[in-house]
Order: C-alpha cells, then sequence, then structure tokens
C-alpha cells in the first residue's frame, strides 16, 4: 500500500453548484477503499484522494445550497464514487445530499463509521420487503456491514442470528442485540442454526458467497433470499441452480455504490432515524494519523477487528 498512498498538499477544492465542502475530522476505511488503492477497482481520476466515509464540519457551500448548513456537524457517504475528493485530507467536497446531518448525541468518530456500512446493511435487509417476524441470518456479524444488518434487524423487528470466527466477534455481536451467535468455524454450525432457527432462517445477509453457501443452503427456509453483498478473491462459486430451484429459493447480488436514487434515499431517512433513536451504535475504533493512511487501508485489507478510522488532523 505504502508504494500507491503517499501524503502531501494539494490545491482546496472548491464546491461547485449543489455542493458542499466540509472539514473533515475522521475518515472511515472500507474494504473498497483498499481494493481502489491497490487497483482492484478502478481510480476514476489522476488524484484520487481516498476513501468514502468521514464525519465533520461544513466550511463553505456552493451555489443552490442554504448558506444555513455552513456549520453544521455531518456524515459522508460516496465521497470518492466518481470523484476525487475523498474523506482522507483535510477537506472534502461532496453533493449536499451526501453530507447527512449527523446528531448532537452522536460523536463524529461513529459518524465517520455509518455511511457504506449502514446504507449496505439497509439495502441488503430491505430488497425484498419487511422482516419484521422474520428471521435473518447475518454472515460476519462483527464486520461494519454485519454489525449495522444486525442493529437495523432488530430495529426492524426481526430475529437476527449471526455467525462469526472468534469469541472477541462474537461478544461484539451479541452487544450489537443478536439474538443467536454461532462460530462459522465449528463443525455443526449449520446444525447450531438449525437449533435457532428450526423452521430455517428467511433472509441471509452473506459477503463471503463461495465459503458459506453449503451453509446458507443448509439453513435456509424455503422461499428464502440470501443476499451477498461482498466477491470473494479467488474466483466465483458454483451456484447448484436445482437445489435452488426446488425451494424456490431468490440469489440476490447487492453492490451499494449501484444502489438506485430511492434505495439510498430510503437508507439514508432509515439510518437518520435510527441513530435519532439511540438504535446504532459504534465499532470499536482501530485509530491512525493522516500521515499512516496507507496502513489504515492495509489494516482493513488485514481484516481488523473494529472500525478502522483516519484521524484528520
Amino acid at each position: 500500500m505504502q508504494d500507491v498512498v503517499t501524503v502531501g498538499e494539494v490545491d482546496e477544492p472548491r464546491p461547485g453548484p449543489g455542493e458542499v465542502r466540509v472539514a473533515v475530522a475522521v475518515s472511515g476505511v472500507n474494504p473498497t477503499d483498499w481494493k481502489s488503492a491497490e487497483g482492484t477497482a478502478p481510480l476514476p481520476h489522476p488524484l484520487q484522494v481516498p476513501n468514502q466515509d468521514g464525519a465533520g464540519v461544513i466550511e463553505s457551500v456552493g451555489e443552490g445550497v442554504d448558506p444555513v448548513r455552513v456549520g453544521q456537524r455531518v456524515w459522508l457517504f460516496h465521497a470518492a464514487q466518481d470523484r476525487p475528493w475523498g474523506t482522507a485530507a483535510e477537506l472534502s467536497v461532496v453533493p449536499a445530499g451526501q453530507a447527512v446531518p449527523l446528531p448532537d448525541s452522536v460523536s463524529l468518530d461513529q459518524g465517520a463509521g455509518i455511511g457504506i456500512p449502514a446504507i449496505t446493511a439497509h439495502g441488503v435487509l430491505t430488497s425484498d420487503g419487511p422482516i419484521a417476524g422474520r428471521t435473518v441470518l447475518v454472515a460476519g456479524g462483527a464486520g461494519a456491514v454485519g454489525h449495522a444488518a444486525i442493529e437495523l434487524a432488530v430495529r426492524a423487528g426481526a430475529r437476527v442470528i449471526t455467525t462469526v470466527s472468534s469469541a472477541e466477534k462474537a461478544e461484539l455481536a451479541r452487544a450489537a442485540g443478536a439474538h443467536g451467535v454461532v462460530n462459522y468455524r465449528d463443525p455443526d454450525a449449520a446444525a447450531q442454526v438449525r437449533a435457532l432457527a428450526p423452521d430455517g432462517v428467511d433472509r441471509i445477509v452473506e459477503l463471503a458467497l463461495g465459503t458459506n453457501l453449503e451453509l446458507d443452503l443448509a439453513v435456509i427456509a424455503p422461499h428464502g433470499v440470501i443476499v451477498t453483498y461482498g466477491a470473494e478473491p479467488g474466483g466465483d462459486p458454483v451456484v447448484p441452480v436445482r437445489r435452488l430451484m426446488t425451494d424456490n429459493l431468490t440469489l440476490r447480488f447487492a453492490l451499494v455504490y449501484h444502489f438506485t436514487e430511492r434505495q439510498i434515499e430510503d437508507a439514508v431517512r432509515e439510518i437518520c432515524d435510527a441513530l435519532e433513536a439511540g438504535d446504532l451504535s459504534p465499532l470499536p475504533a482501530v485509530r491512525f494519523p493522516l500521515d499512516r493512511t496507507a496502513d489504515a487501508l492495509a489494516a482493513v485489507k488485514a481484516g481488523a477487528v473494529g472500525k478502522v478510522l483516519v484521524d484528520i488532523g
């Protein structure tokens, strides 16, 4: 990572029509950020400031944006999506709608970790209708998306089971409100999930389809839905069409960067309501200073437990 991420000074970005400029306090790091840095995901600009998510204070606005927004605490999302000004910098310029007011009760640290994980979780959970009264299985419940998925699903009235890989991660998942936690490395993991959900689970929030597909098929109820938001290295899984067809299962794919405008709006609205109600909580922070942004990206790639944050300034 050190050979592609450098720290230096560039000209200050200026907000154009419909945009705001944010003095970033904390930048949140997601898997797509290190993938972009390594070239796994394409870089759209010759100069690309890393990181999609962050939190800070609006310091100036472009034409068409209400000046009353200056001084507003905000959380940011999609800052580097087809734009050069990601959040790993003192200043970031984003469309006004991508700078969302942050309640006074929510810290900037938590705000920096909201964006991509919570929007992804909401979109995956709601892609096939309401989940109230349903049983949801969240793979990787201690990760940023999994953690948000647990909390949003519980808030929506679902019963949530999650899989994790360690006792430390199990505690994070329980703290998020999971009703049942299973270590997916246990030989009888599928049987443990079935014991918690004898009739099967209705929805599965999946991040590693190739690794977990057999477990998913062993525990899903007829007419259930598997939604995967992650792609694993090393090739795509073989999909057993007849097994999915027999139980009328749905296998769906989700990429937050290609969500519809309606999906984004619905997610942002629900996330804001959940923040106001205190129904979303932060993961433990793993912190890096700005001049160690490359190390922060590497930490996410290595699977750091908690939310990796970059402190600006």
